[in-house]
């Protein structure tokens, strides 16, 4: 943009595996009529030979050679459908024509409107009632989302939110949590390649008035409320940011089970350490929801045994480094920790801090670390400048104490521990209360 500013022509190059991608992007900013020129997938791990032939070669999508479509974007004049642009409406309409039941589910599923199981259908009467379930009017703003972060945010209301939650099956009272979690403006449903999704947290008097689970089975599909209001935050992430549609505004190559219901609540009761929100501003009698980005990794163990520490170093360092840790634990393990004389979940995740290092040459060899630190690193930003003067065999700190969250939860029935990745963004730990 800045070049075109200057008056200097540009085409935008993709890999093939993004070209319905880059179009509806194009489409969706107003310029459908953008240059892009393609290349073959992938590009990384190739030798400079492969990547001369992609350039000597036809491009895949245009079916012409890619130097020639390169040239002739470049040179060629702008027509009238190029000085025009384009310009839409980004909303939805707020009633379907009525239709039987079999049909509209189809449509919906047709409009990738659902997650593919079986919905409730949002009716105008059913829509009224989840309303009844907060004091907020209908068309209050709640927030704005995007599946990226180079498409426009849409703007969604109360309503919008409601008629979500009717379709994942909650309950009204469920609503103001799904309120909160939607407000915090982070998608559940990212268009990252790399497959992020979101895991919530939820804390304080509302577990127990809901009836959520915190006991045997907590993360899996045992009470109503939490895989309601989890699969409600989904759907409402798919549906108010423009969508959710594979090769077009979801482009994650694996995909991720946590954009099911990925919901949980912290047992507070069996907990010897406070509670996450009350890290973050909270008092215990209040009620929030934390959100997470991530769940592409997952390791676990047992104890604290008479290994603990080595099966915790080994667990740390078999994740992603700067992809925050979020260590969920049974009451058996937090009890058992305080026993080894960490006392206080502070004094745990300073332990973790210490203890989770990976040698300097697998730390710098990983793909985030090589595009969001080793910039700072050549930069001569601290700590990692130094890092990277580390010897291979050097040992690295792969987290800094903000980036390590741990929740207690579970039933009791074995001492058992979990490392998932769960990056906690600025301010997405929010009050439910508001909402109500």
């Amino acid at each position: 943009m800045a070049l075109e500013q200057q008056g200097v022509p540009t085409v935008a190059i993709h890999t093939d595996a993004f070209a319905r991608l880059a179009k509806s992007t194009a489409r969706a900013n107003g310029m459908p009529t953008t240059r892009q020129a393609y290349v073959p997938q992938p590009l990384v791990d190739r030798s400079p030979e492969q990547l001369r032939a992609y350039i000597e070669g036809p491009d895949p999508v245009n079916k012409k050679p890619f130097m020639q479509i390169l040239l002739e974007s470049l040179t060629g004049e702008l027509d009238d459908n190029d000085r025009k642009g384009l310009t839409f409406e980004r909303d939805t309409p707020r009633f379907l024509e009525p239709d039987t039941e079999d049909n509209l589910r189809q449509l919906f599923m047709d409009n990738y409107w659902t997650d593919f199981m079986p919905i409730v259908l949002p009716t105008e009467e059913r829509v009224e009632a989840m309303l009844k379930g907060t004091s907020h009017p209908r068309d209050k703003v709640v927030g704005r989302l995007s599946p990226t972060n180079f498409r426009e945010d849409w703007e969604f209301t109360v309503e919008k939110v409601a008629v979500n939650a009717v379709m994942a099956g909650c309950k009204p009272e469920y609503l103001p949590v799904v309120l909160a979690m939607t407000s915090c403006g982070m998608t559940s449903l990212s268009s990252s390649t790399t497959s992020f999704a979101g895991i919530a947290v939820v804390n304080g008097p509302i577990r127990r008035e809901l009836g959520m689970n915190t006991g045997i089975g907590v993360m899996g599909p045992y009470d109503h409320a939490s895989v309601t209001i989890g699969r409600a935050w989904n759907l409402a992430s798919r549906n108010l940011q423009g969508g959710s549609t594979p090769g077009d505004t979801y482009m994650g190559s694996l995909g991720n089970w946590y954009a099911v219901a990925s919901c949980f609540a912290e047992n507070e009761e069996a907990s010897p350490w406070t509670p996450l929100h009350t890290q973050y501003g909270f008092k215990r009698e209040e009620s929030a929801v934390t959100t997470f980005r991530g769940g592409r990794y997952m390791q676990s163990g047992f104890g604290p045994r008479v290994e603990w520490q080595n099966k915790f170093r080994a667990a740390f360092a078999a994740t992603a480094p700067r992809m925050s840790p979020l260590i969920v634990m049974d009451p058996i393990v937090a009890r058992g920790l305080i026993e080894k004389g960490l006392t206080t979940k502070d004094a745990f995740i300073d332990w973790c801090v210490e203890n989770a290092q990976q040698r300097a040459a697998d730390y710098w060899n990983d793909q985030w670390v090589q595009t969001l630190v080793h910039p700072l690193a050549v930069a001569g930003v601290e700590p990692w400048a130094t890092n990277l003067k580390a010897a291979p065999n050097d040992m690295l700190k792969m987290f800094s104490k903000d980036e390590i969250n741990v929740v207690v939860t579970g039933g009791e029935t074995q001492g058992n521990w979990r490392i998932y990745e769960g990056k906690r963004m600025k301010n997405n730990t929010v009050s439910i209360d508001k909402w109500r």
